[in-house]
């Protein structure tokens, strides 16, 4: 199982691209970024983690522009979004810059979307939930067509030469987020894999029955829902889980669950040398790859003092203060 790291990249807090370099050296796969391109004052919907918004919500970079720097200052590291509020943003723009900083970083690229859970966000912007399925098509044909075309509800062009295309073919990675069964039937329809959070990891099976009753092939499930063998062979479809590790038992759930990828988050902003954060050590001694329904070793990962010694709070860190 690959680990990377998920982040907020605020303002305030440390540098994406010297963020990026450290991680790069401890050994981590990958960097996810989230987005919020702004937060209304109303708070009109209820934070989802509880009690008042944190003040990185309101303090993000936009992430294709963060990304960039950190792409700049590594060369293996993979680079995501995570996630990037497709309904918010324009498709051909989006297809746009997915496309140039997949091209700049030598394919390195992870597109994780969703709609966001702030409705008054959204209705800023103008947009809805039911935009997303029609945006991800149509940049598919962006990415994938020399005349690309498309005609739907939402989305409508006639033919267009966009370039340059993505250097990973056909596209880089669409993942989705979220954890219903609805989730479970987009990432089947239209997307390349999942997004959850470690509580969205758990019985698959009756995932896969939601998806059967939705009348979807049974041959258009991705095989990591149909048995617990099957998760275990390489699939196209990828699953990417991000949260803190608060137990080796929530590590070992992604572990077993046949996760692509774990991504252990921080809300820490700041530099520090302090000592190795527990929870992340745990996660490093749980997260041995299942294949052939043994365990293996625990691969060669993040040295003793991974992204919570990276990015620890500083003494003007005021996160839970709330915005701004």
């Amino acid at each position: 199982m690959l680990v990377g790291a998920f982040y907020f990249p605020t303002d305030y807090g440390i540098a994406i691209d010297e963020l990026a370099r450290e991680l790069e050296a401890r050994g981590f796969e990958s960097l996810f970024v989230c987005e919020h391109t702004h937060i209304p004052v109303s708070r009109r919907t209820p934070f989802q983690g509880g009690g008042e918004l944190t003040k990185r919500y309101s303090h993000t970079h936009d992430p294709f522009v963060a990304l960039s720097f950190a792409a700049a200052a590594t060369r293996k590291l993979k680079l995501g979004t995570g996630i990037a509020l497709l309904p918010q943003r324009d498709p051909i723009i989006t297809a746009k810059s997915v496309a140039s900083l997949d091209q700049l970083s030598g394919g390195r690229f992870v597109f994780a979307i969703g709609g966001g859970w702030n409705v008054e966000e959204m209705e800023n912007h103008g947009a809805r939930f039911k935009l997303l399925r029609e945006r991800v098509l149509a940049m598919k044909a962006l990415w994938t067509q020399d005349q690309a075309e498309f005609h739907g509800r939402f989305v409508n062009f006639d033919p267009v030469w966009l370039y340059p295309k993505p250097k990973q073919k056909p596209h880089p990675p669409v993942l989705l987020g979220g954890e219903s069964e609805h989730t479970v039937r987009r990432v089947v329809e239209f997307c390349d894999g999942w997004f959850p959070r470690p509580a969205g990891i758990g019985n698959l099976r009756r995932r896969r029955r939601g998806c059967t009753r939705q009348r979807l092939r049974p041959d258009a499930i991705p095989r990591r829902y149909q048995s617990r063998s099957s998760m275990l062979r390489p699939t196209r479809q990828r699953s990417t889980v991000i949260g803190r590790p608060e137990s080796r038992a929530c590590c070992s759930r992604c572990r077993m669950r046949a996760a692509t990828r774990c991504c252990t988050a921080s809300t820490r902003t700041g530099r520090s040398r302090a000592k190795t954060d527990e929870p992340c050590r745990l996660m490093i001694g749980a997260i041995g790859p299942a294949e052939h329904g043994e365990q293996a070793a625990a691969p060669k990962l993040p040295g003793p003092q991974p992204i919570e010694d990276i990015v620890r709070e500083r003494g003007d860190y005021a996160d839970r203060k709330g915005a701004p």
